[in-house]
């Protein structure tokens, strides 16, 4: 039986293959605060306003690609049981060939009824519109969480947590809330590594690794698979 890996993923680790944060955005996109474009509120408001954000969003997903610390993470598959939990809405996890990812925010590539949130569709194509329904008529909406929604899967992220040989933590700034507590359920026997480009606070009980993840994941890497 394998040992288990879980790795954490935040918003750093697909900053390296060119996609902005809401750090990198200041609070503000196009004068309209983050707040009214990434919330039930906001949507409710004006929602094709959220559409478009979503879909310039999506077409830098599009445009992005894995970077050296994607495909690192993929790698610790030839040894290893490895689950990847993020935070992230892209899918750059899975085009470098991770095969178990759990997203705990919701993935931007695909769409959900705004009436019926457990239809979830892939999308065919780069957009959603105003006017594009599920088959009940019901508006479509990014497959996000937003402000003030229920983050997703955090039953089977604690159990992957607390079942870990080894816990890898990487991008994050451990603020955003509940998806940041996961990192405390590692068992007290894990090797724990938290990596990140500047000093921060890190769990007890973690490992701190300063550098940018596609300078220090890759061979951290190679460390595990020697």
């Amino acid at each position: 039986m394998k040992d288990k890996i879980v790795v954490f993923t935040g918003a750093g680790v697909s900053a390296e293959s060119g996609l902005k944060t809401f750090r990198d955005m200041g609070g503000l996109w196009h004068r309209h605060r983050l707040e009214d474009v990434a919330s039930p509120q906001g949507w409710q408001r004006d929602p094709a306003t959220v559409l478009r954000f979503y879909n310039e969003r999506r077409a830098a997903v599009l445009a992005a690609r894995p970077n050296a610390a994607h495909r690192a993470i993929a790698r610790l598959e030839e040894k290893y049981e490895v689950v990847v939990i993020t935070q992230n809405i892209d899918d750059l996890h899975e085009r470098a060939g991770s095969s178990r990812v759990v997203h705990v925010h919701g993935e931007i590539l695909k769409a959900r009824s705004t009436a019926l949130p457990e239809r979830i569709y892939p999308l065919k194509g780069p957009a959603i519109e105003l006017g594009d329904r599920c088959e009940r008529g019901s508006q479509l909406r990014p497959d996000v969480v937003w402000f003030g929604e229920a983050v997703r899967h955090m039953d089977e992220s604690e159990m992957h947590f607390s079942t870990a040989s080894k816990v890898l933590a990487i991008g994050t700034s451990l603020s955003v809330y509940p998806a940041a507590g996961l990192v405390a359920y590692a068992p007290f026997s894990a090797e724990r590594w938290f990596v990140s480009p500047e000093p921060q606070e890190i769990p007890r009980g973690y490992r701190f690794l300063e550098g940018t993840a596609t300078a220090v994941v890759p061979p951290l890497v190679e460390q595990w698979l020697a």
